[in-house]
């Protein structure tokens, strides 16, 4: 069928964000007879006023066919591709955005809501979204309207049996394939030409290679096709049964079963009612047995393996004939087979098939049994795996994402039948499924719903969903809602004497009470939840407690401490299989060994940490990794020009997850390295544009903001602003002593040199009076509590600064940084487009040229341009 002809990949196996949009759907056969809608829906998304285009047409009229050609035809057209989003399996239009944003590698982390956090991946890109089937969920059509709003580049192709009716909506009518005329019939040459009889000839001759158009049966073949209405799915579902009728046969019972189906709802368009009645006709010539499997098959969504289709029917059907029913709807076009990842095959089902096929189970009554015995079946599944998962997790967490569609399906008829219980058990199975592949705010969702009112529910049943929940509530950043929970799921866990619910939920609270910095709180509860996986023996449990209080010890400046329990961590890690505990821990070890002063095995460490996050397409733990890496080679082991390459990179895999910490982490790096060069106005602009980040939406954590105010202090003492940074200072010594957050040797002995100098310059009792005002200011008041400019005091010797021959080999004392701007200047690109290629705000890189123009004498870029040719710089 035109609507099936495609194979959609199934996803590369891994945890988190996947590091390349995959690839478009591989069509397998040409599209027939749309090359005039191709070239007109190509114009229309090339204009730039054109930026939502929905494609309208009934069932089966072949949009996703279409739209799938033209988005393979346009991705030349577009510097970031075309991504395609199938919205078939989705039925809850707050789904839309969970899945467009998971299909993009995009996970929640609880610093932003989805919407944003799709938002800011989005804002820089010029890309091509091609949201598939969009009918089911049309109530959440004024999302698009928000995320073309922030994303000025992007244009969204959307498929849909009815129209968005939004403002910015153009609208394109999908017709069925051009017909022939009855009567006037071209020879048969010409007759084969025509779009609706080609596709005709295309699908009988993929059966039966021999069959052509004969003066016999070319009157014949136009009238099935205009019996068909030109619909694409109607003709390939008829031409599917070439084998068994002719098409003279084939034309007699066409006809005949739409004469006895013409009594449908007045208000049905005729054709609806034409594909309706070609289902109904392919439906009626199933034996008995195959009517019955093609029902009940229909109640999965995204298709199934042979295993589910059989758990869907009786007991006393045999994987055998199910088998051979399934082989038997394959080639009626009424299935489709693709293989999975493990080789298993995989049967799916057209979303307009399907839903004729639900019709056909309501219409006997069986829908609801037959839902019941799905959601039984998954519910079966996720508790089986759930004692497996940290085992086996990538195989289990892989198959559970293939049927994603089917769990949700599952849990909303659950829901809906008000079978709590159940769905509790189903919820306290699957949580961990949803932490680990970032479907955060979908699996708190449902648990906070079936929660509600559960009471009397069955207590180990209970505890497990509270806790689920909990560690979610944690997760998505709402750590008083996850305290609430776990406090609570904790209570019942004692009284059950279930030793790891008990781990789980300690282990929470202690995270919470690390993410209000409250760490002797913290240490507490994780090392009794320690103790506790220790006489479990779980190294899944084990692993994620030492992993927290690895954190707690680094952030206490505890680095011997963070050091040999990170090691214990990873040596967990490595047996439990954990690959995401893995990187977690050689993250943290690595930067407790930088803070230990072995460098050489912290930089070890952060190599393989990068090295296995990109192995496994995990973006956001790439960001980090690059992130870090790079920013220490560069400011501790003076790795230079290496090390930035490293940090840009990093920072372009950062705003394609959207992940603004890791952005805020990079902006420090940048300044730190372009204050240690000596570009106070450069590393001033970054650390304000952090500070402005951090403030408003990035961490739960202080320390970004301590690092960031005492940094900026450090860099407006160097601009003759002696008292502004007392202030800064005294804002974040508040913060740092109401945290207990402690600062890394090698950053507090630049600090003691800093603040001796601005003590020196103010004389010790205004210092102190400036520190003091300080330490009554939030972070805000700061920022803005400039004191009287001085002249500006060379940056203390102790600061780390790159060797004399890279300062001094530029003219005009131009930093190696202001060369490549200068560069890119000269080969004539836009402040925006040299914030693209650098990884930087249009901000920063203004900054950049005030400070190059002034330096080398000049006002426009043409004289920059000139200065860059005669210096030979280019």
């Amino acid at each position: 069928m035109q609507d099936n002809i495609i194979v959609f990949p199934e996803p590369p196996p891994g945890e988190t964000a996947r590091l390349v949009t995959p690839a478009l759907p591989v069509p397998l056969t040409k599209l027939v007879g749309r090359e005039h809608e191709v070239q007109a829906l190509q114009a229309l998304l090339l204009r730039p006023d054109v930026r939502l285009l929905t494609l309208c047409g009934t069932a089966g009229v072949g949009k996703t066919r279409l739209a799938l050609e033209v988005a393979r035809l346009l991705v030349g057209d577009f510097v970031d591709g075309v991504h395609v989003v199938s919205l078939a399996p989705v039925s809850d239009p707050t789904f839309v955005i969970p899945t467009i944003a998971h299909s993009m590698g995009l996970t929640e982390s609880g610093l932003l809501p989805l919407l944003d956090l799709l938002k800011t991946s989005q804002r820089d890109k010029q890309r091509l979204v091609l949201l598939d089937n969009f009918e089911q969920v049309i109530t959440a059509a004024t999302l698009l309207v928000e995320l073309l709003e922030a994303c000025p580049d992007v244009k969204i192709l959307v498929t849909s049996r009815e129209v968005l009716r939004l403002r910015a909506e153009h609208q394109f009518a999908v017709p069925p394939l051009a017909l022939p005329d009855p009567q006037h019939l071209p020879d048969e040459r010409s007759l084969a030409h025509i779009p609706a009889v080609h596709l005709f000839l295309q699908r009988t001759q993929a059966i039966k290679s021999d069959f052509h158009v004969t003066t016999d049966n070319a009157a014949t073949i136009a009238e099935i096709c205009l019996r068909l209405d030109g619909l694409p799915l109607a003709i390939e579902l008829a031409a599917a049964r070439i084998n068994l009728l002719p098409p003279q046969a084939l034309l007699a019972r066409l006809t005949s079963r739409l004469s006895v189906l013409t009594s449908g709802a007045r208000d049905v368009p005729e054709r609806q009612r034409t594909l309706r009645n070609t289902l109904a006709w392919s439906y009626q010539l199933l034996p008995p047995q195959e009517q019955r499997l093609f029902q009940r098959l229909s109640v999965f969504v995204g298709g199934c393996t042979l295993e589910a289709a059989c758990a869907a029917l009786d007991a006393e059907t045999t994987a055998v004939s199910v088998l051979d029913g399934v082989a038997s709807l394959v080639d009626k076009s009424l299935l489709h087979q693709t293989e999975q990842v493990d080789g298993e095959p995989r049967y799916l089902m057209l979303e307009t098939i399907r839903e004729y096929g639900l019709e056909c189970l309501q219409a006997c009554g069986e829908l609801e049994a037959v839902r019941r015995a799905h959601a039984a079946y998954y519910l079966r599944l996720a508790e089986a795996a759930e004692p497996l998962i940290r085992a086996e997790q990538g195989q289990w967490l892989d198959q559970f994402e293939r049927e994603h569609g089917n769990l949700q399906a599952a849990l909303s008829w659950l829901i809906t039948s008000e079978e709590r219980e159940l769905a509790l058990r189903f919820g306290g199975a699957l949580w961990q499924f949803w932490r680990r592949h970032g479907h955060l705010s979908e699996g708190y969702g449902f648990l906070e719903r079936t929660l509600a009112g559960s009471e009397a529910t069955a207590a180990p049943i209970r505890a497990k969903a509270l806790i689920g929940a909990g560690v979610l509530a944690g997760e998505l950043g709402n750590y008083a809602q996850a305290e609430l929970l776990c406090e609570e799921g904790l209570r019942l866990s004692r009284d059950l004497e279930d030793l790891r619910s008990i781990t789980t939920s300690l282990w929470m609270l202690g995270r919470a009470a690390y993410h209000k910095t409250e760490y002797a709180v913290a240490r507490s509860l994780v090392e009794e939840a320690l103790a506790v996986a220790q006489q479990v023996g779980s190294s899944w449990e084990m692993t994620h407690a030492l992993d927290t209080l690895t954190f707690i010890a680094y952030d206490e400046g505890k680095y011997e401490e963070a050091c040999m329990r990170g090691e214990e961590c990873l040596l967990h890690a490595r047996r439990a299989g954990d690959n995401k505990a893995i990187r977690n821990a050689l993250f943290i070890l690595g930067l407790a060994h930088f803070g230990a002063d072995s460098q050489v095995k912290g930089d070890t460490l952060l190599e393989e940490f990068c090295a296995l996050a990109r192995a496994a397409g995990d973006e956001r733990d790439l960001a980090w990794a690059l992130v870090f890496l790079g920013g220490l080679r560069t400011c501790v082991l003076d790795a230079g020009a290496s090390g930035r390459t490293l940090m840009e990179e990093g920072m372009m895999h950062a705003r394609r997850v959207g992940d603004q910490e890791v952005i805020v982490c990079a902006g420090y790096w940048q300044a730190l390295d372009a204050f240690m060069q000596g570009d106070s106005p450069v590393a001033r602009a970054l650390l304000e544009e952090c500070l402005t980040v951090v403030m408003q939406e990035v961490s739960h954590r202080k320390l970004l903001l301590v690092l960031c105010l005492e940094l900026l202090g450090e860099v407006v003492t160097a601009q003759g602003e002696p008292v502004w940074a007392a202030r800064l200072w005294g804002a974040a010594e508040t913060v740092r002593t109401s945290t207990g957050l402690s600062m890394p040797p090698a950053l507090l002995i630049i600090y003691e040199q800093f603040t001796a100098s601005v003590c020196t310059q103010l004389g010790e009792e205004a210092f102190q009076a400036a520190l003091a005002e300080g330490r009554g200011m939030t972070a805000e008041q700061a920022l803005t509590a400039r004191g009287p400019v001085t002249m500006s005091i060379p940056i203390p010797a102790l600061l780390p600064s790159p060797p004399p021959t890279k300062t001094s080999s530029y003219p005009s004392s131009l930093t190696a940084r202001e060369v490549e701007v200068l560069r890119l200047v000269a080969q004539g690109m836009t402040n925006e487009q040299m914030a693209k290629q650098l990884v930087i705000s249009p901000r920063t890189v203004n900054t950049h040229l005030t400070s190059i123009f002034g330096k080398i004498g000049v006002s426009t870029r043409s004289a920059a341009t000139r200065y860059a040719i005669d210096h030979h710089l280019i």
